[in-house]
């Protein structure tokens, strides 16, 4: 067997190893299930909310790196952290999850998302979003892709406690009080050191999501110890093929 071989039969083992004995199955929603901000981009919402920000004369309270940002969220608990609890947050956070709620018409679907949701819901397990996204988001676009019932009522996302997003394993820990799971039972998906954090600090079993090498070398870098670049291996192992 050469060494390539080895290596993806010691891959598919760990991976066989998360998936059989997860009962409950917490997924992240961006990356995982689709990319929200796949035409109605992440970068342009980000300088949006700054410009808005700017327009306020509130220009400073960003670093020069925040303002820079690619990423909605870092705006807004940058903005958290120096008027936390303001209505200035809570202004911005209904802001972006307008257009959150916007880029959801447009989202992508993963590879192979639906079908493993779906197969994974027909095996017996029991499923919950665990996201920094806002809740309504979340709803809407599985709504869209009938795939609501796989999760309701277990959809946990972004509140005004924006202290509590991931990397802390608040909604985390919501799911799996709601679903009575033990962390052990449970397996967390997710495509960002963030998420691997959360799911450590649960005690969280967690598979990684990289849908390019930049993500996969992030979470390899955070210590994750398996990452899959497809969703198929998962739907074929479930499927017994």
């Amino acid at each position: 067997m050469t060494s390539d071989a080895t290596s993806d039969a010691s891959e598919i083992e760990k991976l066989r190893e998360l998936i059989t004995p997860a009962r409950f199955v917490l997924w992240d929603f961006d990356g995982p299930i689709c990319r929200l901000f796949a035409r109605h981009t992440a970068e342009r919402v980000a300088a949006e909310l700054v410009d808005w920000l700017a327009g306020r004369g509130l220009h400073n309270l960003l670093s020069d790196s925040e303002r820079g940002s690619l990423d909605p969220h870092v705006v807004l608990r940058a903005v958290d952290r120096r008027r936390p609890g303001s209505d200035l947050v809570a202004e911005l956070e209904e802001r972006l999850s307008h257009e959150e709620l916007r880029a959801a018409g447009s989202a992508l679907p993963t590879a192979y998302a639906d079908p493993l949701i779906r197969t994974w819901t027909a095996v017996g397990a029991r499923l919950a979003i665990t996201t920094n996204n806002s809740p309504t988001v979340v709803r809407a676009y599985l709504n869209g892709r009938g795939l609501t019932s796989c999760f309701a009522p277990h959809i946990y996302g972004r509140t005004t406690d924006l202290h509590l997003l991931k990397p802390d394993p608040h909604c985390l820990n919501r799911a799996l009080s709601a679903m009575g799971s033990a962390p052990g039972a449970a397996l967390m998906i997710g495509d960002s050191p963030s998420d691997l954090t959360a799911a450590h600090d649960a005690g969280v079993p967690f598979l990684g999501y990289a849908r390019n090498e930049h993500k996969r070398k992030l979470l390899r870098e955070a210590g994750a110890g398996c990452v899959v670049g497809s969703l198929e291996p998962l739907l074929r192992m479930l499927r017994g093929r």
